[in-house]
C-alpha cells in the first residue's frame, strides 16, 4: 500500500500531526494529486546533487501538468485553480533553487514515515495491551472457576470426612461397644484407616497447592487482587478440615481389659494388670515414633493427671506415655499398646481414660486427644457380676462415649434390647446363644407372665438390683452365675444342646410327662443363688406308674467328671436307657 495511503488511515491525533508537516512551500494538495510519483523519487539523493534536483523539479512541473490536464477534462474548476497557483508558486521559489525543494519533500517524507513507524508501533502496543488484557482476563476467569472449583472440592471433601467420621467411624466405634458386651466380632481398622489416610493426603496436598499461592502474592500482587481476598479463607478451611480428620482418626482400637477376663472388657481390679490399645489412622510414614502419648484418668467429678498421685480416688500405674510405631501391630498400622497398667483404689463410678498426643506435620501443630469407653474399676473379684452389668447396660443403651454420670439416672431398657444382650452372654463365649424359648423364660422371671414382652421396658433396678420374687438374689446374680457354671464345667453340655436351660417347672412337667422311662432333660436350677444344673428323669414305682425324679448339681459337682461321663451315668442309672435330648 503506497506510504500517503496508509497515512490516511491513521487515528486523527497522528493526521494531525501529519497536517503540520505541509505548509506553502510544499502543499498537502500537491501530496495528494502526486502521491504515488512523489514516493517513487529519491529525493534524498536530488537534495545533495544539483543536477538531479534540476531534473526532479523539471518532471515535477511535467507532473503537474498532466494532472491539471485530468482536472481539465474532468472539468473541476476548483482543483485547476489550485494546481495552477502551485506550480506558479514552485517555479516562482524554486526554478533557481530545485535542491531545496527537493530536501523539503524529502523531509517531508521522512517524517511520514517515522509517523506511521511512530502510529504503527503504538498500535502494536495497543495490540499487545489488547491480547494481554485478553489473557488476564482469561486468567481471571480461570480462577474464577478454579476458584469454585476448589470450594466445591473442599465441599465434597467436607461431606466425604463426615461420612467417614460421622457414620463409618462412629458406626465402628458402635459396633464395638457391642462387641464389647458380647455382640458380633467388630471389623478391622485396616479399610478404614486406608480411606482417612487417603483423604488426609488429599487435604495436604491441596493445602501445599494453596501456600504456593502465597508465594505467589508475595512475588506479585495488585489492588483486587483475588488471591489476596480468598486464599485464607481457602487455607483455613483446609486446615480445618486436616485438624478435625486427625482428631477423628485417634481412636481406642482396644478398649481396656483384664488379661484374665478377656470376655469382660472395661471391668478393671485394682492391683490387676491391664491392657488398652490407641491407634492413629491418618498412617503417615514420617509419624512412626514421633508421637508420645499420654494417658489420664477422668472420673464422675474431676480429671486425675498421671503426675497427681495425692488423688483419694485411684491413679494408674505403670509407663503413661508411650510412643506410636508401626512394628508393634501386626498390619503396620500407627498404634500404641498399653500393657501392665494397675488401677490403685476402688469406685463403681464410670471412668474414662484419656490418651493425649501432639503431632507437628508439615507446620501444623495439632493436639489429639481419645478416651476409652466408660469403665467400672472394682477392688474385689465378687464385685465383678455387678461391675459387668453396669458395663452391659451402659453400652446396650447409650452410644455416648462419655457420659460418665449415667448411672445417676439409668434410663429403662426394652425387653428387646436385654434379650439380644443376653443372648450374647453366651453366644460370645460358647457355640449357642438362647433359643425363644429360653428368653420367654427368662422375660417371665423379669417381668411376670405376659403374652408378648416385646417392647416391654425393664428398669436397671429390676435387672441387677432388687431381689426376684421369693428369692434372696437379684436377676443378674443368678444369671451371671449360669454363665459361669456353662464356661466352666458344662461348656460340651452346652454346646451340643444337651441342657434346654432356662424353661419353667410347668413346661418341663409337660414335657416330661408323656415320656418313657429314662428321659431326662437338664435345665438351669431356679432356686440356686451359686448356679446350679437340675436333672429331671422319668422313673417307674413298684405299682408301675411313672413319676420324675430330679436332683440339682452345682459347679463343685463336675470337677473330676468327663462331660461325657455324665449322661453315660444317668443312662446307667435308670431302667430305661433311652435318651431324649431337648
Amino acid at each position: 500500500m503506497a506510504q500517503w495511503n496508509q497515512l490516511q488511515q491513521l487515528e486523527t491525533r497522528y493526521l494531525e500531526q501529519l497536517y503540520h508537516l505541509y505548509s506553502d512551500s510544499f502543499p498537502m494538495e500537491l501530496r495528494q494529486f502526486l502521491a504515488p510519483w512523489i514516493e517513487s523519487q529519491d529525493w534524498a539523493y536530488a537534495a545533495n546533487k544539483e543536477s538531479h534536483a534540476t531534473l526532479v523539479f523539471h518532471n515535477l512541473l511535467g507532473e503537474i501538468d498532466q494532472q491539471y490536464s485530468r482536472f481539465l477534462q474532468e472539468n473541476n474548476v476548483l482543483y485547476q485553480h489550485n494546481l495552477r497557483r502551485i506550480k506558479q508558486h514552485l517555479q516562482s521559489k524554486y526554478l533557481e533553487k530545485p535542491m531545496d525543494i527537493a530536501r523539503i519533500v524529502a523531509r517531508c517524507l521522512w517524517e511520514e514515515q517515522r509517523l506511521l513507524q511512530t502510529a504503527t508501533s503504538a498500535t502494536q502496543v495497543d495490540t499487545d495491551m489488547e491480547q494481554k488484557m485478553k489473557m488476564l482476563e482469561n486468567l481471571q476467569d480461570d480462577f474464577d472457576f478454579n476458584y469454585k472449583t476448589l470450594k466445591s472440592l473442599l465441599t465434597a471433601m467436607d461431606y466425604v470426612q463426615k461420612n467417614l467420621t460421622d457414620e463409618e467411624l462412629a458406626d465402628w466405634k458402635r459396633r464395638q461397644q457391642i462387641a464389647c458386651i458380647g455382640g458380633p466380632p467388630n471389623i478391622c481398622l485396616d479399610r478404614l484407616e486406608t480411606w482417612i489416610t487417603s483423604l488426609a493426603e488429599s487435604q495436604l496436598q491441596i493445602r501445599q497447592q494453596i501456600k504456593k499461592l502465597e508465594e505467589l502474592q508475595q512475588k506479585v500482587s495488585y489492588k483486587g487482587d483475588p488471591i489476596i481476598q480468598h486464599r485464607p479463607a481457602l487455607e483455613e478451611k483446609i486446615v480445618d478440615l486436616f485438624r478435625n480428620l486427625m482428631k477423628s482418626a485417634f481412636v481406642v482400637e482396644r478398649q481396656p481389659c483384664m488379661p484374665m477376663h478377656p470376655d469382660r472388657p472395661l471391668v478393671i481390679k485394682t492391683g490387676v494388670q491391664f491392657t488398652n490399645k490407641v491407634r492413629l489412622l491418618v498412617k503417615f510414614p514420617e509419624l512412626n515414633y514421633q508421637l508420645k502419648i499420654k494417658y489420664f484418668r477422668k472420673g464422675s467429678y474431676f480429671v486425675l493427671y498421671y503426675d497427681f498421685i495425692r488423688s483419694r480416688k485411684f491413679n494408674i500405674l505403670g509407663t503413661n506415655t508411650k510412643v506410636m510405631n508401626m512394628e508393634e501391630s501386626n498390619n503396620g498400622s500407627l498404634s500404641a499398646e498399653f500393657k501392665h497398667l494397675a488401677s490403685l483404689i476402688v469406685t463403681e463410678e464410670l471412668h474414662l481414660i484419656t490418651f493425649e498426643t501432639e503431632v507437628y506435620h508439615q507446620g501444623l501443630k495439632i493436639d489429639l486427644e481419645t478416651h476409652s469407653l466408660p469403665v467400672v474399676v472394682i477392688s474385689n473379684i465378687c464385685q465383678m457380676p455387678n461391675a459387668w452389668a453396669s458395663i452391659l447396660w451402659y453400652n446396650m443403651l447409650t452410644n455416648h462415649p462419655k457420659n460418665v454420670n449415667f448411672f445417676t439416672k439409668p434410663p429403662v431398657g426394652t425387653w428387646d434390647q436385654v434379650a439380644e444382650v443376653l443372648s450374647w452372654q453366651f453366644s460370645s463365649t460358647t457355640k449357642r446363644g438362647l433359643t425363644i424359648e429360653q428368653l420367654t423364660t427368662l422375660a417371665e422371671k423379669l417381668l411376670g407372665p405376659c403374652v408378648n414382652y416385646s417392647g416391654c421396658q425393664i428398669t436397671w433396678a429390676k435387672f441387677c438390683k432388687e431381689n426376684m420374687a421369693g428369692k434372696g438374689f437379684s436377676f443378674w446374680v443368678w444369671l451371671d452365675n449360669i454363665i459361669d457354671l456353662v464356661k466352666k464345667y458344662i461348656l460340651a453340655l452346652w454346646n451340643e444342646g444337651y441342657i434346654m436351660g432356662f424353661i419353667s417347672k410347668e413346661r418341663e412337667r409337660a414335657i416330661l410327662s408323656p415320656k418313657p422311662p429314662g428321659t431326662f432333660l437338664l435345665r438351669f436350677s431356679e432356686s440356686s443363688k451359686e448356679g446350679g444344673i437340675t436333672f429331671t428323669w422319668v422313673e417307674k414305682d413298684i405299682s408301675g406308674e411313672y413319676f420324675r425324679t430330679s436332683c440339682c448339681f452345682h459347679g463343685h459337682f463336675f470337677i473330676g467328671f468327663k462331660e461325657e461321663g455324665i449322661i453315660i451315668m444317668f443312662r446307667k442309672r435308670v431302667v430305661n436307657p433311652g435318651v431324649c435330648r431337648f
